[in-house]
């Protein structure tokens, strides 16, 4: 079954589908094998993880692509993928979308910012007009190699224009052919619920520890009526975290031969990364 099917198969059941981010192969896996049933391929983490950047921008759609396909290549999830606002113009975007969807990505988030984009959380961000963004949305629907890809349309006009524009610009992306709505940083739980009534469609929620939307549970999120939760950040913070400890720790003590509660084992590793599997592979040939 394709990805994209999966992915609006799992749209049609009930419940909240949560999508951890990922910004590599290996954090790809770790989601599926958690027992997610989405992953998330973060534009920001890829940045910071695959390149050491802030999210303003910097890397570009084929550096995206790149890990992108390792991370839908790694799990056999449906995977999200973040394509920014689409690397330019509306011929940008036809170009990213039938790159991104050839690539069997179950669905494409794009969004309405002005280049250089920034993080959705971050201060400074500009939009482009209402016009250019339906144009790009109407580029990308022609431009999907697969049309059973979905595709998110995402405003970031809370932080620039206010939330009635934001609104009003979701309301023109559905009509334009948007799938999925992804109205980028509420600053409450009021503005929220004003999202989902907005428009009687998907409705996307970012979960970012320390940005401007409010942490609630996923059992809140679902009872205000979003459909999909973003965890973008979470797994990369974790992992910069136990990192950090760990490298204090050599630093600090010259070991890690007391360090075994911060890394996984080597049987866990070989576990994660499928070593049995190519073991096996590789006994069924001579050489």
């Amino acid at each position: 079954m394709k990805k994209s099917t999966q992915l609006r198969n799992l749209l049609k059941q009930d419940g909240l589908l949560v999508a951890p981010g990922a910004s590599s192969a290996l954090l790809g896996k770790l989601i599926e094998l958690s027992g997610f049933q989405v992953v998330y391929a973060t534009g920001a983490g890829i940045a910071n993880m695959q390149f050491g950047v802030p999210d303003i921008g910097l890397a570009t759609m084929t550096e995206i692509l790149e890990t992108t396909k390792r991370i839908n290549d790694a799990t056999s999830l449906p995977v999200i993928a973040d394509i920014d606002n689409g690397y330019g113009n509306s011929l940008n975007v036809y170009r990213t979308v039938k790159e991104f969807s050839a690539a069997g990505i179950a669905a494409l988030q794009l969004e309405d910012q002005q280049l250089p984009k920034r993080c959705g959380h971050f201060n400074g961000k500009l939009v482009t007009s209402k016009e250019e963004m339906v144009s790009k949305i109407k580029a990308a629907k022609d431009a999907l190699v697969d049309p059973d890809v979905l595709l998110i349309a995402r405003t970031d006009a809370i932080a620039v224009n206010g939330l009635e524009d934001a609104l009003e610009r979701a309301a023109l992306y559905a009509e334009a052919g948007a799938d999925i709505l992804f109205v980028e940083a509420p600053t409450s739980p009021e503005q929220m619920r004003k999202v989902i009534g907005s428009v009687n469609t998907y409705h996307i929620a970012n979960m970012v520890e320390g940005g401007k939307t409010p942490i609630l549970s996923n059992q809140q999120l679902a009872e205000i009526g979003f459909k999909i939760v973003l965890y973008a950040n979470a797994p990369l913070k974790a992992a910069v975290k136990g990192t950090q400890e760990l490298l204090n720790h050599l630093r600090t003590h010259g070991t890690t031969a007391d360090c075994e509660e911060l890394m996984i084992t080597m049987k866990e590793r070989n576990e994660i990364t499928g070593l049995a599997a190519m073991d096996a592979l590789e006994s069924k040939y001579k050489f």
